[in-house]
């Protein structure tokens, strides 16, 4: 059955010491949770599965956050998104709650209003500075791009992400991804990107080729899901790989407000251990919210004295750690590859059509308005 008193039954937070990483700089103190497999791989699904989720699972690689198809079908959807998104009116703009938040702070500092970058509709795509680099792990960079004023903020609401744009000189069409920055929306002057590099993904191998002192073409905010204070008693995250960047925007915006109370499950799933990202923050959160935040973990390739589990997922572990169907007031959010999508939730049929909800979410009694799919 489903775990009704997850936070009630918490034991006191154990920490162990992870190796040093390009995001965290050093060593740092880990929660030790048990860890759920969100990696869907071709040979072993079917061992861990239901048949539906295998079947879903068996086309899809594990992890990536780029489809690596060459511009063409991705590339019309965005297009296609993005002007039907300007032509309704859909963009956010400055008077959005997050951004509202975002140049109080900062006028709180500084004792002047933040523009925002970003302003969506008709602004068109905006042309940034790459700033600065740096190696996260074997695949993984970051990047800081500066705004084109210091004294702005992103403008970028909760949950929204940013579209980029680029052109090689061969290139027949314009290669356009949507990425999530990492950075906080108050902060002045930057925008953080934390890109994935894949052999066949033409923006990522992009963006891992570029030196600072190149520039990348942006537009946004690209609204997601409108997040407002204490909106749901309860959420549950589940991501893999990359897809940690917009459920990190949600857990920075829900932990950073005095007044929240909701609570949250992360359910992240990774190669290794060094592929997890973002770790130091989220170890922070975990430590010093016990009882309102929970992560669960897993590695596909455990190392040597790996605390958490390995293999991959079951209806029966989701049951365990996720808030359950009937609950009142809960929202589940997924974002991953094309296969961790399919066989969770289902894949979304465009940027402004979530689909149906298939998968192991709808096998476990949820609703489709109890799914929101990154």
């Amino acid at each position: 059955m489903f775990a009704r008193s997850a936070f009630r039954a918490a034991q006191p937070l154990k920490t162990v010491s992870f190796p040093r990483s390009g995001l965290d700089g050093g060593a740092l103190s880990r929660t030790r949770v048990v860890a759920l497999a969100f990696c869907f791989e071709p040979a072993l699904a079917h061992t861990r599965l239901t048949d539906s989720v295998a079947v879903a699972a068996q086309h899809a690689r594990c992890y990536a956050t780029e489809s690596g198809a060459k511009p063409g079908s991705n590339t019309f959807l965005y297009l296609a998104g993005g002007a039907a998104l300007a032509g309704a009116g859909y963009y956010y703009f400055a008077g959005a709650p997050a951004v509202q938040q975002a140049e109080a702070k900062v006028k709180q500092a500084t004792g002047a209003a933040a523009r925002p970058a970003f302003t969506g509709g008709d602004q068109g795509f905006v042309s940034l500075k790459l700033a600065d680099v740096e190696n996260v792990n074997h695949n993984t960079k970051r990047f800081r791009f500066e705004l084109p004023e210091g004294d702005m903020v992103s403008g970028l609401h909760i949950a929204s992400a940013i579209l980029t744009k680029y052109k090689g000189p061969n290139d027949e069409k314009a290669t356009l991804r949507p990425y999530t920055p990492i950075s906080d929306e108050s902060a002045q002057g930057y925008i953080d990107l934390l890109v994935k590099k894949y052999p066949d993904g033409p923006m990522s191998s992009h963006l891992h080729n570029m030196v600072p002192g190149q520039r990348l073409d942006f537009k946004g905010p690209l609204p997601k899901y409108s997040w407002a204070e204490n909106k749901h008693e309860h959420i549950g995250l589940i991501a893999g790989g990359t897809g940690i960047t917009p459920m990190y925007q949600l857990l920075r915006t829900i932990f950073s407000n005095p007044n929240e109370k909701t609570k949250v499950t992360l359910v992240f799933g990774n190669v290794s251990e060094e592929d997890i990202l973002l770790k130091k923050e989220l170890a922070e959160l975990e430590n010093t919210y016990p009882q309102r935040f929970r992560a669960f973990y897993v590695v596909d390739k455990a190392p040597k004295g790996w605390a958490g589990n390995t293999g991959f997922i079951t209806k029966d572990l989701l049951k365990t750690v996720l808030p359950e169907p009937k609950s009142d007031n809960i929202k589940l959010f997924v974002c991953g590859p094309p296969g961790l999508m399919k066989a969770i939730s289902g894949n979304k049929v465009s940027p402004k059509d979530q689909g149906e909800l298939t998968g192991a979410l709808k096998e476990l009694g949820y609703e489709k308005e109890q799914v929101y799919k990154f």
